[in-house]
């Protein structure tokens, strides 16, 4: 049997990692700028972290969510205390997929309608639902144009007003930070509108912070630049550090009913374990004090590239902007300098995911190299 090729691959097969660098089977050395899409949060194998997971499944590894299970109770307590919205509920699942599927089955169940608002080059997975709200035709199948959604252009009020004026709509899902689209966001005066419009109209809005949250962006979730309250809530990748797992965090204004969500091997023991781990390291380490710190320098640093026209995001999620397509340009960072660098929907953005612990050692080491692959 051969893989379903559906991955365009680079000729590196890594074998090893530590913190922020992996080793491939050559013992080559790797800078990881990228940490798997952003899901590498604490660093790779993080001694703490690889601990938690082996003691863990030295007791149990799984069970179903039909039994009581102290360690949900235990993340939900430090998530909602490290992140400030003790005020939600927490449902556990496996992905990020997976977490917006069931916030717009929620608001849908909540709401009694069906439509959904998102936003031009939007990204929430590519589960039913979830890829239906996504602003991709190439990866939406027939059976997913099924649903009823409406794209709307970033930061353009009167649309979102216009279109939740005729009455349908369930939900406005946005991203904190846009990912895959580019880093582009609303402004907090777009974010603070949508808010009171949704409320005005019991419109649920759901805050996509699946790559935005756990720090990255320099606040726990991207949102809180704003100063709004989401109705919703879904977070996923830096959520355990690379152990598969998805959460819904919902308001306490919206009632929870047996059989309403449901999952096989969402909260299970071993993806608990990971997540408390990493709630832990962020919280000891400090390490969202350690994003804003590196991010300033990371600022300042590019400024020296004159070919880099733009840099956008915040925190540790950002997008550097030139005048060319960046395909070239990171297959040289990854072959010429070892040093891994992600991309986006925009073909002319660099995107840097690298994991939290990064120093600022390193990003001048990355520095250093886009110089000399640029020749400025």
């Amino acid at each position: 049997m051969n893989l379903f090729d559906v991955y365009p691959l680079y000729n590196v097969t890594p074998v090893k990692a530590e913190g922020c660098y992996v080793w491939d089977e050559n013992n080559t050395k790797y800078l990881d700028l990228y940490g798997g899409h952003g899901v590498i949060s604490v660093g790779h194998t993080h001694p703490n972290y690889v601990a938690a997971l082996t003691n863990q499944l030295q007791k149990i590894g799984f069970y179903s969510n039909s039994v009581q299970m102290p360690l949900q109770v235990k993340l939900a307590e430090k998530l909602g205390e490290l992140s400030g919205c003790e005020n939600y509920n927490l449902f556990l699942c496996n992905s990020g997929a997976e977490a917006n599927e069931n916030a717009l089955k929620l608001a849908s169940f909540t709401s009694g309608k069906s439509r959904v608002l998102s936003f031009t080059n939007s990204f929430h997975g590519r589960t039913s639902a979830a890829v239906a709200v996504t602003d991709n035709k190439s990866i939406n199948a027939p059976i997913n144009l099924q649903q009823k959604v409406t794209f709307l252009p970033l930061n353009d009020i009167e649309l979102v007003i216009h279109e939740i004026g005729k009455n349908d709509v369930a939900a406005v899902i946005i991203e904190g930070i846009q990912g895959v689209g580019g880093l582009d966001e609303g402004t907090t005066q777009f974010f603070q509108e949508l808010q009171q419009i949704c409320n005005k109209k019991r419109v649920l809005l759901i805050l996509d912070e699946i790559q935005s949250g756990y720090g990255r962006s320099g606040k726990f979730f991207a949102f809180q630049y704003h100063n709004i309250q989401p109705d919703i809530i879904t977070t996923a990748k830096g959520m355990a550090n690379g152990f598969p797992i998805g959460s819904v965090l919902i308001s306490d204004k919206i009632e929870a009913k047996y059989g309403m969500l449901g999952t096989t091997f969402g909260g299970n023991h071993l993806a608990c374990a990971a997540a408390i781990s990493v709630l832990d390291i962020i919280e000891e380490e400090n390490l969202i004090a350690n994003v804003n710190e590196v991010s300033n320098y990371f600022m300042e640093e590019i400024k020296q590239i004159s070919k880099v026209k733009k840099v956008k995001g915040r925190g540790l999620m950002l997008g550097v902007e030139f005048d060319f397509e960046v395909g070239e340009l990171r297959k040289k960072l990854i072959f010429e300098k070892h040093i891994f660098t992600g991309g986006a929907n925009n073909k002319k953005l660099l995107r840097i995911l690298p994991p939290l612990t990064i120093s600022k050692s390193q990003i001048a080491e990355f520095i250093k190299a886009l110089k000399e692959v640029l020749a400025v």
